[in-house]
Parts: structure tokens; sequence; C-alpha cells
């Protein structure tokens, strides 16, 4: 899975950044990113990196797959993790709390 940016932007609102730290046969990275494209409340842009192609990532996200981070205004934030079993609605009322403040 080459690192990506996929784009899941939906309106003209401020944009959510996030990052997707995955590797290719993660079925929970597969899941989460398709909650995130579910999501129709806030605008997202979504990139995907490969943990296998960057040693540091690796090191530091490979037991802990998928890893989701914010790119805030005031720097990266790694997100709560979420159970796969989360409904949509609860990762969208989590990201909104970040957005919103």
């Amino acid at each position: 899975m080459p690192d990506k940016t996929a784009p899941m932007v939906k309106t003209n609102r401020n944009i959510m950044e996030l990052i997707l730290y995955s590797k290719p046969g993660c079925h929970l990275c597969e899941g989460l990113m398709e909650k995130l494209a579910q999501i129709d409340s806030l605008a997202i842009e979504l990139e995907v990196r490969d943990i296998t192609t960057n040693e540091r990532w690796g090191a530091a996200y490979q037991y802990e797959i998928p890893v989701l981070v914010w790119r805030s205004p005031a720097g990266e934030i790694t997100l709560p993790r979420l159970s796969p079993r989360a409904p949509v609605s609860q990762l969208e009322k989590l990201l909104q709390q970040y957005v919103n403040g």
C-alpha cells in the first residue's frame, strides 16, 4: 500500500487533515477507512501511511495500527483508538470533539 492522500472532501468547509498509519492486509485499518468515508458532517482529507515503507513508522506503530493522527493547527495529535465495533456515529462524535475544541 503506497503512501497516498485520498481526499474524502465532501464540502467547502474547513478540512480536517488526518493521517492513518496502516499496512497492507490490515483489516482494522480498512474498516476505519470505510467508516471515515461515511462521515458527512466533516470535510476529511486522509493521508494513508504504510508503516512497512518507513522504519521510523514501523518501529513506532507496528503493534498499534490502525493509528489515526489529526494535523491540528497546534501540531499532530494522535487520536484515541476506538473499538473496531464502534459505530460511525461514535467516530464522528470523537472527531467533532477535536475539531470544535
